[in-house]
Protein backbone atom coordinates (compact mmCIF):
# COMPACT_ATOMS: atom_id res chain seq x y z
CA UNK A 1 0.00 0.00 0.00
CA UNK A 2 1.39 3.01 -1.24
CA UNK A 3 -0.94 5.60 -2.09
CA UNK A 4 0.58 8.94 0.03
CA UNK A 5 4.12 7.78 -0.22
CA UNK A 6 6.57 10.83 0.04
CA UNK A 7 3.49 12.89 1.34
CA UNK A 8 3.83 15.28 4.47
CA UNK A 9 0.67 15.00 6.26
CA UNK A 10 -0.66 16.65 9.51
CA UNK A 11 -3.30 14.80 11.12
CA UNK A 12 -5.11 16.86 14.56
CA UNK A 13 -6.97 15.08 17.13
CA UNK A 14 -5.02 12.16 16.72
CA UNK A 15 -4.71 10.58 20.33
CA UNK A 16 -7.52 8.19 19.94
CA UNK A 17 -10.64 7.17 17.90
CA UNK A 18 -11.05 8.34 14.02
CA UNK A 19 -8.13 10.69 14.35
CA UNK A 20 -5.79 7.72 15.49
CA UNK A 21 -6.50 5.43 12.74
CA UNK A 22 -6.47 7.89 9.94
CA UNK A 23 -2.80 8.87 10.99
CA UNK A 24 -1.73 4.79 11.21
CA UNK A 25 -3.52 4.14 8.05
CA UNK A 26 -2.07 7.19 6.22
CA UNK A 27 1.86 5.88 7.89
CA UNK A 28 0.99 2.03 6.18
CA UNK A 29 0.14 4.52 2.95
CA UNK A 30 3.82 5.98 2.59
CA UNK A 31 3.29 9.14 4.34
CA UNK A 32 5.69 11.03 7.09
CA UNK A 33 2.67 11.58 9.16
CA UNK A 34 2.96 14.09 12.32
CA UNK A 35 -0.02 13.49 14.41
CA UNK A 36 -0.91 16.04 16.94
CA UNK A 37 -3.26 16.16 19.74
CA UNK A 38 -3.59 18.38 22.86
CA UNK A 39 -2.36 15.76 25.22
CA UNK A 40 0.88 14.06 24.85
CA UNK A 41 0.10 10.35 25.62
CA UNK A 42 0.19 8.89 21.67
CA UNK A 43 1.22 5.88 23.27
CA UNK A 44 0.65 4.29 19.76
CA UNK A 45 3.71 6.34 18.38
CA UNK A 46 6.40 4.60 20.03
CA UNK A 47 8.50 2.76 17.38
CA UNK A 48 5.92 3.12 14.90
CA UNK A 49 7.70 4.50 11.54
CA UNK A 50 6.48 7.18 9.22
CA UNK A 51 4.93 8.63 12.71
CA UNK A 52 5.56 11.52 14.94
CA UNK A 53 3.99 13.68 17.22
CA UNK A 54 3.16 17.49 18.14
CA UNK A 55 1.21 19.07 21.22
CA UNK A 56 -1.12 21.32 19.27
CA UNK A 57 -3.99 22.89 20.65
CA UNK A 58 -6.16 23.16 17.52
CA UNK A 59 -7.73 26.48 18.57
CA UNK A 60 -4.38 28.61 19.66
CA UNK A 61 -3.05 30.15 16.52
CA UNK A 62 -0.03 30.43 17.74
CA UNK A 63 0.45 26.63 18.17
CA UNK A 64 -0.74 26.60 14.66
CA UNK A 65 2.31 28.93 13.68
CA UNK A 66 5.00 26.55 15.60
CA UNK A 67 3.60 23.23 14.56
CA UNK A 68 3.31 24.10 10.73
CA UNK A 69 6.73 26.18 11.02
CA UNK A 70 8.19 23.17 12.44
CA UNK A 71 6.95 20.61 9.75
CA UNK A 72 8.20 22.85 6.89
CA UNK A 73 11.39 23.37 8.34
CA UNK A 74 12.12 19.60 8.80
CA UNK A 75 10.50 18.25 5.68
CA UNK A 76 10.05 21.00 3.31
CA UNK A 77 6.53 20.63 2.70
CA UNK A 78 2.78 19.92 4.15
CA UNK A 79 0.98 17.97 1.21
CA UNK A 80 -2.31 17.34 3.28
CA UNK A 81 -3.93 18.64 6.42
CA UNK A 82 -6.63 16.52 8.13
CA UNK A 83 -8.65 18.33 10.23
CA UNK A 84 -10.33 16.09 12.59
CA UNK A 85 -10.23 17.15 16.23
CA UNK A 86 -13.73 17.67 17.34
CA UNK A 87 -15.49 17.59 20.87
CA UNK A 88 -19.64 17.45 21.37
CA UNK A 89 -22.11 18.28 23.37
CA UNK A 90 -26.13 17.65 23.37
CA UNK A 91 -27.13 20.42 26.23
CA UNK A 92 -29.96 21.94 24.88
CA UNK A 93 -30.26 25.67 23.47
CA UNK A 94 -31.53 26.81 26.57
CA UNK A 95 -28.89 25.18 29.11
CA UNK A 96 -25.98 25.35 27.54
CA UNK A 97 -23.53 27.68 28.82
CA UNK A 98 -21.87 30.36 27.23
CA UNK A 99 -18.30 28.59 28.11
CA UNK A 100 -19.25 25.36 26.86
CA UNK A 101 -20.47 26.94 23.60
CA UNK A 102 -17.32 29.28 23.11
CA UNK A 103 -15.63 25.60 23.62
CA UNK A 104 -17.40 23.60 20.91
CA UNK A 105 -16.94 26.83 18.56
CA UNK A 106 -13.35 27.22 19.72
CA UNK A 107 -12.16 23.53 18.95
CA UNK A 108 -14.63 22.56 15.90
CA UNK A 109 -14.50 25.60 14.25
CA UNK A 110 -12.14 28.35 14.56
CA UNK A 111 -9.93 25.21 15.10
CA UNK A 112 -10.89 24.09 11.22
CA UNK A 113 -10.12 27.23 10.00
CA UNK A 114 -6.86 28.33 12.00
CA UNK A 115 -5.63 24.72 10.44
CA UNK A 116 -6.19 25.71 6.91
CA UNK A 117 -4.83 29.29 7.66
CA UNK A 118 -1.48 27.72 8.37
CA UNK A 119 -0.93 25.30 5.95
CA UNK A 120 -2.15 27.58 2.73
CA UNK A 121 0.79 29.63 2.69
CA UNK A 122 3.17 26.25 2.02
CA UNK A 123 0.67 24.73 -0.22
CA UNK A 124 0.63 27.75 -2.06
CA UNK A 125 4.65 27.41 -2.66
CA UNK A 126 4.73 24.68 -3.64
CA UNK A 127 1.47 24.72 -5.83
CA UNK A 128 -0.25 21.31 -4.10
CA UNK A 129 -2.50 20.23 -1.67
CA UNK A 130 -5.09 18.27 -0.09
CA UNK A 131 -6.97 19.15 2.83
CA UNK A 132 -9.17 17.49 4.83
CA UNK A 133 -12.18 18.65 6.75
CA UNK A 134 -13.52 16.17 9.45
CA UNK A 135 -17.33 17.35 9.42
CA UNK A 136 -19.93 14.61 10.10
CA UNK A 137 -23.64 13.44 9.70
CA UNK A 138 -24.38 16.04 12.08
CA UNK A 139 -23.08 19.01 9.51
CA UNK A 140 -26.31 18.20 7.58
CA UNK A 141 -28.72 16.73 9.92
CA UNK A 142 -29.83 17.15 13.70
CA UNK A 143 -29.85 15.35 16.62
CA UNK A 144 -31.70 16.18 19.87
CA UNK A 145 -29.91 18.95 21.78
CA UNK A 146 -26.64 18.57 19.63
CA UNK A 147 -27.49 22.39 18.19
CA UNK A 148 -23.63 23.49 19.20
CA UNK A 149 -22.17 19.97 17.70
CA UNK A 150 -24.17 20.99 14.46
CA UNK A 151 -23.71 24.87 14.19
CA UNK A 152 -19.90 23.91 13.61
CA UNK A 153 -19.86 21.38 11.75
CA UNK A 154 -22.25 23.01 9.17
CA UNK A 155 -19.62 25.44 9.66
CA UNK A 156 -16.61 22.71 8.74
CA UNK A 157 -18.69 21.65 5.63
CA UNK A 158 -19.57 24.95 4.27
CA UNK A 159 -15.79 26.40 4.77
CA UNK A 160 -14.45 23.66 2.73
CA UNK A 161 -16.85 24.30 -0.24
CA UNK A 162 -15.26 27.96 0.06
CA UNK A 163 -11.81 27.28 0.45
CA UNK A 164 -11.92 25.14 -2.31
CA UNK A 165 -13.20 27.40 -4.85
CA UNK A 166 -10.88 29.78 -3.90
CA UNK A 167 -7.55 27.51 -4.22
CA UNK A 168 -8.78 25.66 -6.95
CA UNK A 169 -6.48 27.17 -9.61
CA UNK A 170 -3.62 27.38 -7.46
CA UNK A 171 -3.71 23.19 -6.77
CA UNK A 172 -5.15 22.87 -3.34
CA UNK A 173 -7.88 20.40 -2.81
CA UNK A 174 -10.33 20.59 0.05
CA UNK A 175 -13.01 18.53 0.58
CA UNK A 176 -15.11 17.60 3.90
CA UNK A 177 -15.35 14.18 5.41
CA UNK A 178 -18.84 12.98 7.00
CA UNK A 179 -18.66 10.21 9.57
CA UNK A 180 -21.84 8.71 10.32
CA UNK A 181 -22.01 6.66 14.20
CA UNK A 182 -18.34 5.61 14.55
CA UNK A 183 -17.59 3.29 17.92
CA UNK A 184 -15.28 5.61 19.54
CA UNK A 185 -13.77 6.90 22.64
CA UNK A 186 -15.99 9.72 22.02
CA UNK A 187 -19.11 7.77 21.40
CA UNK A 188 -18.51 5.23 24.08
CA UNK A 189 -18.79 8.33 26.42
CA UNK A 190 -22.13 9.37 25.68
CA UNK A 191 -25.73 8.46 27.12
CA UNK A 192 -26.67 4.72 25.78
CA UNK A 193 -29.52 5.70 24.76
CA UNK A 194 -28.32 8.43 22.55
CA UNK A 195 -25.76 5.62 21.08
CA UNK A 196 -28.85 3.44 20.70
CA UNK A 197 -31.28 5.31 18.76
CA UNK A 198 -28.59 6.71 16.23
CA UNK A 199 -27.84 3.40 15.65
CA UNK A 200 -30.94 2.10 15.24
CA UNK A 201 -31.55 4.76 12.69
CA UNK A 202 -28.66 4.26 10.47
CA UNK A 203 -29.72 1.50 7.75
CA UNK A 204 -27.01 -0.70 7.89
CA UNK A 205 -27.39 -1.50 11.65
CA UNK A 206 -24.90 -0.84 13.00
CA UNK A 207 -21.92 1.72 14.05
CA UNK A 208 -19.20 2.16 11.80
CA UNK A 209 -15.43 1.65 12.55
CA UNK A 210 -12.34 4.18 12.49
CA UNK A 211 -10.66 2.14 9.74
CA UNK A 212 -13.58 2.73 7.58
CA UNK A 213 -13.77 6.38 8.18
CA UNK A 214 -9.56 6.47 7.71
CA UNK A 215 -10.16 4.69 3.87
CA UNK A 216 -12.24 7.68 2.98
CA UNK A 217 -9.45 9.91 4.15
CA UNK A 218 -7.02 8.50 2.52
CA UNK A 219 -8.69 8.42 -0.56
CA UNK A 220 -9.50 12.45 -0.18
CA UNK A 221 -5.77 12.74 0.76
CA UNK A 222 -4.37 11.12 -2.18
CA UNK A 223 -4.05 11.80 -6.37
CA UNK A 224 -6.34 8.83 -6.41
CA UNK A 225 -8.79 12.31 -5.80
CA UNK A 226 -7.54 14.34 -8.04
CA UNK A 227 -10.33 15.76 -9.78
CA UNK A 228 -12.52 16.18 -6.41
CA UNK A 229 -12.59 19.40 -4.50
CA UNK A 230 -15.26 20.94 -2.63
CA UNK A 231 -17.04 17.67 -2.23
CA UNK A 232 -18.56 15.88 0.86
CA UNK A 233 -17.74 12.49 1.52
CA UNK A 234 -20.00 10.77 3.31
CA UNK A 235 -19.92 7.34 5.26
CA UNK A 236 -22.81 6.80 7.49
CA UNK A 237 -23.80 3.64 6.76
CA UNK A 238 -26.83 4.93 4.58
CA UNK A 239 -28.26 7.66 7.49
CA UNK A 240 -29.09 10.48 5.24
CA UNK A 241 -29.48 8.65 2.26
CA UNK A 242 -33.17 8.62 4.30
Amino acid sequence: MSRLTGKVAIVTGAGRGIGQSIAEVFAREGATVIATSRGSDVDYLDGRPGLEYQQLDVSSDDDWQRVVGDVVARHGRVDVLVNNAGIITYEPVHELSVEDWQRVVAINQTGTWLGMRAVVPAMLAQGAGSIVNVSSIWGSAAVAGGHAYHATKGAVRNMSKNAAITYARDGIRVNSLHPGFISTPLTDAQAPDVNEYVVGQTPMGRAGKPEEIAQGAVFLASDDSGFMTGAELVIDGGYLAQ
